[in-house]
């Protein structure tokens, strides 16, 4: 996978000015998430295909967009009078590692320590 100039110095400036909380008002509407998950599995589409699989206006699933580009959660490129919108996987990861990997680290560190005193426990005779 390669990433654009633009992904690299959002994610450096995420991480440097807060737009943590951007991405986390993006992420909170249902909406957006499944225009998120449109994209994944198609990445590069219009916004007449994303239309097509939305119970939306045009008029919303475009707002909607403008905030996930804001958000820098999607990036998008023009090919002559298209706009194609494409998954922006950097805040996303950045999510995973600031806030669910330290998170997750500490149980498997708690269940590591479980495992070694019960395998201790069965070793020392009674």
């Amino acid at each position: 996978m390669t990433f654009t100039v633009f992904q690299v110095e959002y994610a450096t400036m995420w991480l440097h000015n807060g737009f943590m909380d951007a991405v986390f008002k993006a992420l909170a509407d249902r909406s957006r998430r499944r225009l998120l998950d449109l994209l994944y599995g198609a990445d590069g589409q219009t916004l007449t295909a994303l239309c097509e699989q939305l119970d939306m206006s045009r008029q919303a699933v475009s707002k909607h967009l403008g905030i996930l580009e804001g958000a820098g959660l999607i990036s998008c490129l023009w090919t002559g009078r298209e706009k194609h919108h494409y998954l922006n996987p950097g805040p996303i990861e950045e999510i995973g590692t600031r806030w669910i990997d330290k998170y997750a680290r500490r149980r498997l560190e708690a269940l590591g320590a479980l495992r070694v005193a019960l395998e201790h426990q069965e070793e020392t005779p009674s």
